[in-house]
């Protein structure tokens, strides 16, 4: 897996043989958005838009938005609906946006259709009388600013307009040096009526520009804004549905154990001869919470089906142990090399012995118990016998089994072969067990 490219049959392994697992992580992630959602939601929004008449500049639009959010108006606005609460607070539930047109959008969001749509039309209302009141406390000045104004913009055009006549009488006399300085004034002259016709206009119009309009009531909303509950718990199951996936394929794409039996018999340096059935974690007693989640065993390890029966794995260990050959003098001596804690292996070295027992093959059996630490490598016991590595599918990786074979080779030992241990679930659901107590690393010498 670890320099396969990823691909649908593999993420489809994963939810096949992890499907427990990832199952609860989506209920884990739907309770997730579902508390995200008392946050994230927004609930019911309202829009009411207010215009304002006459001619507008950006910043000043952009003005009136912060006037329509400020404390005074939600404060009013609060207290007219009876909510009990401060401006401050209703700024978290009221926002503005300016829209073209000279148009500002308020957006009020409730709990509840009705709740929305009465904010949102009375932060509106709220909204003109303040600035309506603004304008009017300064209006007196204002008009009397505009009228001189006014009165000042047509005498200059009266004057104006008089000059231009007088300077159209002079122009007759032809292209005389007169008549030239005659149009270049007469020329700027016009300039300054079309700029003081510009003034004029603006006054005019800057006298209606304190009118503010509500464009009517507010829509009641039909069903909630997004993200809704809904959205956020389903949202939330999705992703953590894939990161589950994802974290399964990374994993998987991170472990450098060797899974196949080429790989394992590179790194040992001999061949496997057989690949062993033992009872999968499921058949054994195992933690509940991983039995619970089907996260009993590597999702990656290749599928194989199981024997039949006892009988047939009696015949795979008969098998091996014929292979293996024997000395000059018909003995086989045999030391079986399992690591620590490596329960499988164990199983199957035990297996091993008992049927070397059984069928009274002359053999000298041992077994040993080899702790296999990273960056360390392991104690062999000395001898002439040769080895037989024992180790479970998938559990180590390449260095560690390449320093099992420097140990025995540093002991003088020759390893025969490796005998694999792979989970599968057996006929009965049961481990084997074999039928002596005594302890198989204290037997030598079985016939």
């Amino acid at each position: 897996m670890s320099d396969e490219t990823i691909r649908l049959p593999i993420v489809a392994k994963v939810v096949r043989r992890r499907w427990r697992a990832l199952l609860l992580l989506a209920v884990v992630g739907a309770g997730v958005g579902a508390g995200a959602s008392a946050v994230l939601s927004p609930g019911y929004e309202a829009q009411a838009s207010v215009l304002l008449q006459g001619p507008r500049q950006p910043d000043e639009l952009l003005t009136q938005a912060q006037v329509a959010t400020s404390s005074v108006v939600l404060d009013r606005a609060s207290a007219a609906l009876g909510l009990g609460v401060r401006g401050t607070d209703l700024q978290k539930s009221v926002t503005t946006s300016v829209a073209q047109g000279n148009v500002v959008t308020l957006t009020a969001r409730g709990d509840s259709p009705e709740h929305a749509q009465q904010l949102a039309d009375q932060v509106a209302g709220e909204f003109v009388k303040y600035s309506t009141q603004l304008l009017g406390n300064s209006a007196d000045q204002a008009a009397q600013l505009a009228q001189q104004q006014k009165e000042a913009l047509r005498q200059q055009i009266t004057q104006t307009n008089q000059r231009i006549l007088d300077l159209s009488k002079a122009v007759a006399n032809g292209d005389t040096v007169e008549g030239v300085q005659a149009r270049t004034a007469l020329q700027g002259l016009r300039t300054a009526l079309e700029q003081a016709v510009n003034n004029l206009n603006a006054a005019d119009a800057a006298t209606g520009a304190g009118n503010m309009v509500v464009l009517g009531p507010s829509e009641r909303p039909s069903s909630p804004s997004a993200p809704t509950f809904l959205q956020l718990t389903l949202g939330g199951a999705v992703l953590f549905f894939i990161l589950g996936v994802l974290a399964y394929l990374f994993r998987a794409r991170t472990d450098r154990r060797p899974r196949s039996e080429s790989e394992i018999g590179s790194a040992l340096g001999a061949p496997v001869l057989a690949s062993i059935d033992v009872a999968a974690a499921s058949d054994a007693p195992v933690k509940w919470w991983r039995k619970a989640v089907g996260n009993e065993r590597p999702w990656n390890l290749p599928e194989v089906p199981a024997s039949a029966d006892d009988a047939a794995r009696e015949v795979r260990y008969r098998r091996v142990l014929a292979r293996l050959g024997a000395d000059r003098d018909g003995v086989l001596r045999l030391l079986i090399l399992t690591p620590r804690g490596d329960a499988g292996a164990r199983e199957v070295a035990e297996q091993f012995v008992s049927t070397a027992r059984g069928d009274r093959i002359r053999v000298e059996v041992t077994v040993a118990e080899i702790e296999v630490v990273p960056g360390a490598q392991p104690i062999v016991p000395d001898g002439t016998a040769g080895v037989l590595v024992v180790v479970s599918l998938g559990s180590r990786n390449a260095w560690e089994l390449v320093s099992i074979a420097e140990a025995c080779a540093d002991a003088g030992h020759e390893i025969l072969g490796a005998v694999l241990a792979r989970e599968v679930h057996l006929a009965g659901g049961t481990r084997q067990k074999p039928p002596a107590k005594e302890r198989t690393d204290e037997l030598a010498g079985a016939r």
